[in-house]
């Protein structure tokens, strides 16, 4: 099973009377995710707005996704509802 994992590189707002986006994004973080096809670098990223603008006034957030493979976990037996039997008392045999 795959998991997606969201690598957050960078922050943006968006700029009044506008439906831009502007973002910054450290470089260092943007070239780990950088991917070859047909010979030409890319590097896809996602842009989504936050629920709450944070104290610097920045609206949206900007991250690469990437997938992991996930462990399977293997559920615990459930235990059992209910009374837990007695153990059975010592007896003392004749013998």
């Amino acid at each position: 099973m795959k998991n997606y994992v969201r690598n957050y590189i960078g922050k943006g707002s968006q700029i009044q009377k506008m439906e831009i986006v502007k973002c910054t994004v450290k470089m260092e973080e943007l070239l780990k995710f950088v991917h070859e096809y047909e010979g030409t670098d890319y590097v896809s990223f996602e842009v989504a707005k936050m629920k709450t603008e944070d104290k610097f006034g920045r609206t949206h957030t900007v991250y690469c996704t990437t997938t992991e493979e996930a462990m399977e976990e293997k559920p615990e037996p459930k235990k059992a509802k209910g009374k837990k039997k007695p153990e059975p008392a010592e007896v003392d045999l004749p013998f």
